[in-house]
């Protein structure tokens, strides 16, 4: 199916020279006498790369035809990563490098959708926000208690992020999965 530049919008995927991406920002600016150019950045559901790329007028596009499955995370070995379909318990093994900085946001048991193209598993998409426990973090200092002071805190998966000064060992936080930023401390 064709696209028209001018539904680029985020959140769109669609093929260029056969490889997937989706738009991540769009901007279009109208020229004179109806024509009008659409810049776009545009992140490879393959390598995870992202481009700035421009379009004219009535150029055209090829939609992506990208399926997404809902999975469970099983385990990884260092170089797999193993997940499951709980319908049909037909079991996908992802490489490492595909599943790239996500890795650090994983814990066994947790639903994630995996995403097709050619009948390739392309892509791990995380959920936004993801809820995990912090196994290692400095006290705070008495008083220290200011949101806009920062410390380091190591959570369960390994990966090391910053908190305000009054998250402790054993809280549970939401931690942003685009960025890997700190959101807020999770009621348990």
């Amino acid at each position: 199916m064709a696209l028209s530049i001018t539904n680029l919008k985020k959140g769109v995927l669609f093929q260029l020279e056969g490889v997937p991406y989706r738009v991540v920002d769009y901007n279009q600016k109208v020229m004179g006498r109806g024509g009008s150019i659409v810049n776009v950045r545009i992140k490879s559901l393959t390598d995870g790369k992202v481009l700035e790329k421009t379009f004219k007028g009535n150029e055209q596009l090829q939609t992506a035809d990208v399926t997404n499955l809902s999975v469970q995370y099983l385990y990884s070995d260092g170089n797999s990563f193993y997940f499951m379909n709980e319908e049909t318990f037909e079991q996908f093994e992802i490489s490492a490098d595909l599943v790239g900085d996500g890795a650090g946001y994983l814990k066994e048991g947790d639903k994630v959708t995996l995403q097709f193209f050619n009948n390739q598993a392309i892509n791990v998409e995380l959920s936004k926000n993801v809820p995990l426990q912090v196994t290692y973090t400095e006290d705070a200092v008495k008083g220290d208690t200011s949101s806009s002071i920062t410390k380091d805190a190591t959570l369960e998966t390994g990966i090391t992020i910053r908190v305000p000064a009054f998250i402790k060992q054993g809280d549970l936080i939401s931690v942003d999965t685009s960025n890997g930023s700190y959101r807020e401390r999770v009621k348990q």
